[in-house]
């Protein structure tokens, strides 16, 4: 590999890191100024919003299965009890009763 290629390989690599780590963060502000509020157990495998509560990863779109129930995404204001979805509460308090 000559150096030139090995420059923008490594500079690629820096600027995808910085990216990835400054957007849960804005994932996690997002919902506040919008009317929004986490739902949790209703994100399908790959599509949750931001890290989960098990401390498993922190980034959006890690989910490994389908409406875990330390999963979220953010939802209109009132609809999460619709959609069979759980608070943040909620979702802990299930997930001691497994350990």
């Amino acid at each position: 590999m000559n150096q030139r290629a090995l420059f923008a390989a490594a500079a690629a690599t820096v600027l995808s890191s910085a990216l990835l780590n400054m957007a849960p963060a804005a994932a996690q502000d997002m919902g506040k100024d919008m009317g929004k509020e986490k739902c949790y157990g209703i994100a399908k495998a790959g599509q949750n919003d931001c890290a989960n509560l098990s401390g498993s990863h922190s980034c959006a779109g890690q989910a490994k299965t389908d409406m875990s129930k330390d999963e979220w995404k953010y939802v209109a204001k009132g609809t999460c009890k619709q959609m069979s979805g759980l608070t943040a509460d909620e979702a802990k308090m299930s997930m001691t009763k497994k350990m």
